[in-house]
């Protein structure tokens, strides 16, 4: 799993230390006991990191020292501290099988979750998948909870889906609820639609999801162009303003906020190797990579433009290697975790509905991404 590995001798520790990079690294300590713990985390900078945990311990200092009982350093170089996390995450998963959530601290993210299994669907705010081949759609992932809270709360105002999370036994002797008598409801608990109607609510509340609105915009557009053609004026207002109020809701929403299923698209990173870039490919979600691309062409790639390459790349990527809901749900707080922060280093970039990438702005962002790296290095030359 990890590209390098050294011996460790105490009485030689100095060539050691002079034989590992000074640079971002994730890595492992271990000696030749099969049952003792290993040793694995990531650091900026390897060869300090080794000196301090490895090196001649000082008196009285009660920093960690491992120098006795280390026999193999294991590492490998990285470009970003997304691929230090997220090589983390892979070392941590295998080394530590049963332990590795609690070193991690990943807190899942925020999602909302269409109960399509449910015979009168309804959506909710979770962090958790359910079965991968189950019938419920999710949406995210989402900064937080409460975000997630209001843009559901927000967006289905426009619809007439029911908000109550029990499962309906439909009796017209049922009293109902609020959104019922505020007419946000179309009640099929007492039996106040025909089930075909709820259904037909459902699958618009569903496309707005899947559409990121436009579905709704679009809808209502129609109908407003459609009254104003009919001179039926006073409609054709209420319907614009409508259309007014949902789009500071649509601009709450960020970017990465997919169908979870529907969720791909490639991430550019900083590269390890000179004249490179990362590519980390996401795919429902799933992170494999990183696979580096190099910015020079090749002398079989020469006839090539940047896009064909790029995508000849993408296309070669094998893809990430999830098995089960709980390592999906992994995948998209280590994203999530990565997207939201303040401060970012790399891009993303998002497939449409169709798959496609947008390769223009890939290949921009690339060369920001590798423009990024390049003044970097240069300053740390000086």
């Amino acid at each position: 799993m990890l590209s390098t590995r050294l011996e460790f001798v105490a009485a030689r520790s100095a060539e050691t230390f002079g034989a590992v990079p000074a640079a971002p690294a994730v890595f492992v300590l271990r000696n030749d006991d099969p049952h003792s713990e290993p040793y694995a985390s990531k650091t900026a900078n390897l060869r300090r990191r080794l000196q301090r945990l490895l090196g001649a311990p000082t008196e009285h200092s009660k920093r960690l020292n491992l120098r006795d009982r280390v026999r193999w350093i294991e590492y490998t170089p990285t470009g970003s501290d997304f691929e230090s996390g997220f090589r983390l995450y892979r070392l941590l998963r295998r080394t530590f099988p049963k332990a590795y959530a609690g070193r991690l601290r990943l807190r899942f993210a925020p999602l909302v979750r269409l109960h399509l299994e449910n015979e009168y669907p309804r959506a909710s705010i979770t962090s958790r998948l359910g079965r991968l081949n189950g019938r419920s759609c999710y949406y995210g992932p989402f900064p937080s909870r409460p975000a997630a809270e209001k843009f559901a709360n927000d967006s289905l105002d426009f619809f007439k889906m029911r908000r109550c999370v029990d499962d309906l036994h439909p009796d017209p002797k049922f009293p109902g609820c609020i959104y019922s008598e505020m007419k946000m409801c179309l009640a099929p608990c007492f039996k106040g639609c025909t089930d075909e109607e709820y259904r037909s609510e459902v699958v618009r509340v569903q496309a707005y999801f899947d559409t990121s609105g436009e579905s709704l915009v679009r809808e209502m557009s129609q109908q407003r162009d459609q009254a104003s053609s009919n001179l039926e004026f006073e409609d054709a207002a209420a319907l614009h303003a409508r259309i007014e109020k949902l789009k500071p809701v649509l601009s709450q929403l960020p970017e990465i906020v997919h169908r979870i299923d529907r969720l791909g698209g490639v991430m550019v990173q900083p590269s390890t190797i000179p004249e490179s870039v990362a590519f980390f490919h996401i795919d429902a979600g799933r992170i494999s990579g990183p696979a580096t691309f190099s910015i020079q062409a090749t002398d079989h790639t020469k006839s090539q433009s940047m896009e064909s390459r790029v995508q000849e790349a993408l296309t070669a990527m094998p893809a990430a290697e999830t098995k089960t809901a709980l390592e999906s749900m992994e995948h998209l707080a280590i994203l999530k975790r990565w997207y939201y922060r303040s401060s970012r280093i790399g891009e993303i970039f998002f497939a449409d509905d169709k798959g496609n990438l947008p390769l223009r702005r890939l290949v921009r962002g690339i060369s920001r991404v590798y423009r990024g790296q390049k003044l970097e290095v240069e300053a740390g030359r000086l």
